[in-house]
């Protein structure tokens, strides 16, 4: 099975050595997102404002592969504080829709730039 790399201008390029997302059949795993502003590269400010960039930065690497949040089957939230958890699940409902993907949560020390929150996810892609 080959694998494509996806990348967009619209979510914040690679800071590592790894890809935006990759798409292996149908399947699409979407990197870790922060909230970085992809104009800036610049972390936005307020764990609500962080929340709300790293759904638009998942949004749109999920988009460039031809899919959406909607097909997302798997998330993964990591925050540095768990209390903000039910943040997480307010904003959440403003871009997905149920049946909700599967999910896991992960309280973490330290995660990249000093953000509060960072999300992965995996894309069944349609067609």
């Amino acid at each position: 099975m080959s694998k494509t790399i996806i990348q967009t201008s619209l979510a914040p390029q690679a800071i590592g050595t790894y890809s935006q997302a990759v798409r292996a059949g149908q399947t699409l795993y979407l990197s870790g997102q922060i909230g970085l502003d992809p104009r800036s590269m610049e972390l936005v400010q307020g764990v609500d404002n962080q929340i709300h960039r790293v759904f638009a930065n998942l949004s749109a690497v999920a988009e460039a592969a031809g899919g959406s949040l909607d097909d997302v089957v798997k998330l993964n939230v990591f925050l540095t504080d768990l209390a903000d958890f039910g943040r997480v699940n307010e904003i959440m409902r403003g871009y997905f829709h149920e049946p909700f993907p599967a999910r896991a949560a992960v309280g973490v020390a330290a995660l990249p730039r000093g953000a509060l929150v960072e999300m992965d996810a995996v894309v069944v892609l349609p067609g």
